[in-house]
């Protein structure tokens, strides 16, 4: 079948191609690091030739930007997912909790091996336009903390980004254990430690 026999109807074979360039590289970064990733298994997995691959992205790095973007949304859309069926401040805090315990219950090749936006950091140098990726998601996550927080505690709205910022720490030192951990305990912890925390204001 051809590429363009295989494009969704409404997409272009270059956007399908991207697509699968996306998707395949997610499951190689996640699974082998981006060092441990080369252009080839990616290609080969999304099933594209080489020149696809730079006829989408001018770089490799460039490609590890749009995964790291990819990785942002699909998060984003666990976080909706929560949002939708909280009724209340408190549940909204807590739905970032377990967006994050969803992403850890996602399947993955070779198991949960923690966030995959902080694993792509550790590998990128200072300055790299990817750690600019991870930080704006860690910014935005503790910024919807603050949102919700900042409802909660309407009555003293002095006290809500102190309070936001440390559920933002909690919640990611908890996805660092539960990442050495390969499953999804340690978030429920911090979630439970967050609904306690919540729970006296």
């Amino acid at each position: 079948m051809s590429m363009q026999e295989a494009a969704p109807k409404g997409r272009s074979p270059r956007g399908h191609a991207r697509e699968a360039l996306i998707q395949a590289a997610s499951r190689r970064f996640y699974a082998d690091g981006l060092a441990g990733t080369g252009i080839d298994a990616i290609t080969a997995e999304a099933g594209v030739a080489k020149k696809s691959l730079y006829n989408n992205f001018a770089s490799k790095a460039e490609l590890v930007t749009a995964y790291l973007n990819a990785r942002h949304e699909e998060w984003m859309g666990l976080y909706r997912a929560r949002l939708d069926g909280a009724a209340s401040a408190k549940e909204r805090v807590l739905a970032v909790f377990d967006a994050y315990a969803d992403h850890a219950d996602l399947a993955y090749e070779r198991g949960f091996r923690g966030c995959g936006l902080l694993n792509a950091a550790a590998e990128l140098p200072a300055g790299d336009p990817g750690r600019a990726v991870v930080r704006r998601h860690k910014e935005e996550v503790e910024a919807l903390l603050a949102e919700h927080v900042a409802q909660l505690l309407a009555h003293s709205p002095q006290q809500a980004a102190p309070l936001a910022r440390h559920l933002a720490f909690l919640l990611e030192g908890s996805m660092v254990r539960a990442g050495l951990e390969g499953n999804d305990r340690c978030v429920k912890e911090a979630r439970d430690i967050a609904a306690a925390l919540i729970g006296g204001v």
